[in-house]
């Protein structure tokens, strides 16, 4: 019994990753024609007074971007760090760090992009 649910599970997250690349691919064939970034997600992770840290997740031709900006109040935006992933990478790092912000992302992608 317990080896069938590891098999469905893994069957149901190849699907999962694989319904991600699908819609970050369709996703980035609009902003191809665009030339205008998806913002995938924000996530605040720091406010002090006016000013926040924040990760700024976006698709782009090819690539989903994940930045760390400081920005607001008298702070210039700066960016602290950058990972640049592929398409088909993404998907797995995501699930690898978040299962729910990779659905988050599914259930929005799937609204844009109708």
């Amino acid at each position: 019994m317990r080896k069938e649910f590891v098999v469905k599970q893994i069957s149901l997250d190849a699907w999962q990753i694989q319904h991600l690349s699908d819609l970050l691919e369709k996703g980035s064939n609009i902003v191809a024609r665009t030339n205008k970034p998806i913002v995938l997600y924000r996530q605040t992770l720091e406010e002090e007074d006016e000013s926040y840290e924040e990760i700024v997740c976006t698709l782009t031709k090819g690539y989903v971007i994940e930045q760390m900006v400081t920005s607001g109040g008298i702070l210039v935006p700066s960016f602290h760090q950058q990972f640049v992933f592929t398409i088909e990478e993404y998907p797995q790092e995501l699930l690898r760090k978040s299962k729910d912000r990779f659905l988050e992302m599914v259930d929005f992608l799937d609204e844009q992009l109708r």
